[in-house]
């Protein structure tokens, strides 16, 4: 990387506005300096847009530098766009803009400011990712200019010409409207480095409650109590598990935000009790700005302290958004940010329990009738700063807010949730954000998979977009493929807008009614790998939602993918995004790899494109041969529901016969899990034919009565003569099993095996080479398994006449196989 290497470093100093200088200073420098008075007739002192006028009290600010990154043609990063994952040539078009901006229904594949900015981009080449983070709040552009690789013949002497090869390189040349150049390049060298750097400078992922990543149901707005309670009643009937109701802006009296309609939601508390009791949560919305009203208390004690934003004149800056006339909160101000969490704590929100959690929108911040829909840059903020300064850090203070105050509500002993529409780096500290205003089509649909996957990799693991599309009415295939491709991404919720038809899961028919409760319950039973997802997201900075060419960077054709991508590192995730689909063409990447198809078991060789055939019951999804994935075996109404049932193991074997992965486990809701190393974090580790249980991280401690009650092995190619399990008290049971030849799988069912508790399950494929396997193991390792976990220090370390013993024992349980 050289810097620089383009001279387009600028910097431009504040200045005094020439026709407020004294006329004696007017006179000394009128001889020497007429730069100003340039400046004044090009208009960068003053801008009009529409009806409004941007004076700049320290003139133009403008700050600038660009980067060559050489070798480097793929880029990433900048969100929020409606683009594709990979950043695009800017040289003959608009270049990216990071502007925060409420745009309902916006357009695709353009390169406009939306909803939140995210400066930092990652370029990634074979056996090389690097990052640059360019903190700036103002206004932003970024221009990607990248020069591909060539080959000039430079002269022709006699019979040979002489070559000179070009290296590709490409150029990034960052603007902001204003602030100071702060930029930091993060070296790598893989993409998990370059994700650790970024998060030691704006934080991890916040680890969610657990209900967050269950179902949400939405819609502007449900009506009243009585809605509500129908539908939380229809879920139930058509046995469709979720776990979070939410209400939008009509729930309030006149727009007034902590505040409930008296008509349509006069027991609040009530409604929450039965939402309580079937083990569900409420989210509600609180929007930043505040209805000027002298008989709103949040607005006379916001106005009586001085805390709203200003305008030139030091008046409170008025704008007009949903309540009409409003002031909006200077959420830059550490004293209105502590106020704002203040007014969460249940003696101050009436109708308020610790199952209400919140939801940002319009923090744009979204002003009707202003410029671009949003403030004016020259309104003022805490410090004297103007807004064009820090425009798009405002969503991110509200978010923090927010997320404070239901901590704080608490006393710090519960996790927050808390929705955004508008971030910045580092919002993923406070909780979720999702793709705003999308349509009911299938583009946004397609769409919507590069622009989940680029805010993943800038940091915001819990993302998602808006199921269905928030605008229009979707055709009933549209809604199951958006269902189907939401269970598989972080945020998984069903919002639509007001005056479309209503579209609950069971009012399309029963066949359509089967296909969403099939998505929505594959999404419950794979609870805990998208927990411990989040776990390593939290701890590690790992995306969830991954492209493929995070986990695969050294495969180019990855580079450029991005209808398919990772979660985690153990299934790959292919939605059917065009309609009357009967085939998919899915890449399997590794050409050392081997793939399970999740519904069919039937396994596949890496580094090469597969046809699927798909229904529209059939979403490619493939787990990776290697890997264990944790699964709940049984399905509850909501995620509360499930909280002591049994788990699976999903074991797909790789080519050498071995496989490993993990489970995270804790309340699912409080702080324990950091301040009192609460949690259980185990590892599971395939290799020689035995399955091991063991404790990924010795410092936790959780008690759990919950057992693994099925083990599927995919991929094993012989059919087992026996399998035992081994216990750490020492107790051998034998397993009975079911193994299919046509697919190669092994089932382990009726087991009951504590998942607190290290054990073995032993497959036995032939006696003599399983003992001679288990001899040198033991007697080279003594109690370290060879593929790299640990068994217990102390209680039942096995050896080889143990395992004969065994054999003998088990040899007449042996089971009938299919």
């Amino acid at each position: 990387m050289s810097i620089n290497s383009l001279g387009q470093l600028y910097f431009e100093h504040l200045q005094i506005l020439h026709k407020q200088r004294t006329a004696k200073e007017n006179e000394e420098e009128a001889s020497v300096d007429t730069s100003q008075e340039n400046q004044e007739d090009l208009g960068l002192w003053e801008e009009k847009f529409g009806k409004f006028v941007d004076i700049k009290a320290n003139g133009p600010s403008s700050v600038g530098l660009d980067f060559s990154l050489h070798e480097f043609e793929h880029l990433y990063g900048i969100p929020q766009h409606a683009e594709s994952h990979r950043l695009k040539n800017t040289r003959d078009g608009d270049a990216y803009r990071l502007y925060n901006l409420d745009v309902y229904g916006y357009q695709i594949y353009d390169k406009m400011g939306i909803y939140g900015s995210v400066p930092y981009l990652l370029a990634h080449k074979l056996g090389r990712t690097i990052g640059i983070f360019w903190l700036n709040a103002s206004e932003t552009l970024v221009e990607i200019n990248t020069e591909p690789a060539v080959e000039y013949t430079l002269t022709q002497m006699g019979p040979v010409a002489a070559k000179q090869k070009v290296r590709s390189r490409t150029h990034v040349h960052w603007m902001s409207e204003s602030g100071i150049i702060d930029v930091f390049l993060l070296t790598g060298p893989t993409p998990s480095d370059v994700f650790r750097q970024y998060s030691h400078l704006t934080g991890t992922q916040a680890m969610p409650p657990l209900f967050s990543l269950g179902y949400h149901q939405c819609r502007w707005n449900y009506e009243d109590e009585q809605d509500v309670k129908a539908v939380d009643a229809g879920f139930d009937e058509h046995d469709i598990p979720y776990d979070a109701m939410w209400l939008d802006i009509e729930h309030t009296e006149g727009k007034r935000y902590f505040t409930w309609d008296q008509k349509r939601f006069p027991n609040p508390k009530k409604m929450q009790e039965l939402l309580r009791s079937k083990k569900r949560k409420l989210v509600v919305i609180s929007d930043p700005h505040i209805k000027i009203d002298p008989d709103y208390s949040v607005y006379v004690k916001a106005k009586d302290q001085g805390f709203f934003v200003r305008n030139q004149e030091g008046e409170d800056f008025e704008g007009v958004c949903w309540p009409g006339l409003s002031s909006y909160l200077d959420f830059t101000n550490p004293k209105v940010r502590g106020w704002y969490s203040s007014l969460f704590a249940f003696p101050v929100y009436q109708g308020s329990t610790d199952i209400l959690f919140l939801w940002n929108d319009m923090n744009e911040p979204s002003v009707f009738r202003g410029p671009e829909q949003t403030m004016q840059k020259n309104a003022i903020h805490h410090g004297n700063w103007e807004h064009r300064e820090l425009h798009n850090i405002y969503g991110f203070y509200h978010q923090m807010a927010t997320a404070e105050g239901l901590i704080q509500r608490s006393k710090g002993k519960e996790r927050p949730f808390v929705l955004t529409r508008s971030f910045f780096a580092g919002s993923q500290k406070y909780g979720a954000v999702w793709t705003g205003d999308n349509t009911a089509e299938w583009s946004y649909l397609k769409i919507s998979i590069p622009m989940l996957l680029t805010l993943s990799i800038t940091g915001i693991s819990f993302c998602g977009a808006d199921i269905g599309g928030f605008i229009g009415n979707p055709e009933t295939e549209l809604l199951v493929r958006w269902y189907q491709a939401g269970a598989y991404q972080p945020f998984f919720r069903g919002h639509a807008t007001m005056n479309t038809k209503r579209r609950e899961p069971w009012l399309f028919g029963e066949e359509y009614t089967r296909l969403i409760r099939e998505a929505i319950r594959e999404r419950y039973g794979l609870l805990p790998y998208w927990y411990s997802l989040f776990y390593h997201a939290h701890v590690a900075s790992q995306p969830v939602m991954r492209p493929l060419w995070v986990e695969f960077p050294n495969e180019l054709k990855t580079f450029d993918m991005e209808d398919e991508y990772m979660l985690g590192s153990a299934l790959l995730v292919h939605p059917v995004t065009e309609p009357k689909a009967t085939i998919v063409d899915v890449f399997l990447p590794g050409s050392n790899e081997v793939w399970y198809d999740c519904k069919t078991f039937a396994c596949w060789e890496g580094g090469c494109t597969v046809k699927i055939p798909v229904a529209l019951d059939t979403i490619p999804v493939f787990q990776r041969g290697g890997s264990v994935v944790p699964i709940k075996t049984t399905v509850g109404k909501s995620t509360g529901w499930m909280t002591e049932s049994s788990y699976g193991l999903r074991v797909a074997l790789s080519t050498k016969g071995s496989s490993v992965g993990e489970l995270y486990l804790d309340d699912g809701h409080s702080f324990q899990y950091l301040h009192q190393q609460q949690f259980l974090h185990r590892k599971f580790s395939f290799c020689s034919s035995v399955l091991i249980n063991s404790s990924a991280d010795q410092r936790g401690h959780y008690p759990s009565k919950c057992v693994v009650e099925q083990i599927l092995v995919l991929g094993l190619r012989k059919e087992p003569s026996s399998v035992i399990t081994h216990s750490s008290d020492g107790k051998e049971q034998p397993v009975a099993f079911m193994y299919c030849a046509k697919t190669s799988t092994l089932n382990l069912k009726k087991l009951s095996l504590n998942i607190a508790t290290d054990w073995e399950a032993l497959i036995w494929l032939a006696m003599r080479q399983n003992i001679t396997t288990y001899q040198s193991r033991y007697d080279a390792h003594g109690s370290t398994d060879p593929c790299g976990s640990l068994l217990p220090a102390a209680p039942s370390v096995l050896t080889a006449s143990t395992l004969q013993h065994s054999l003998t024992h088990t040899s007449s349980h042996q089971a009938s196989s299919t």
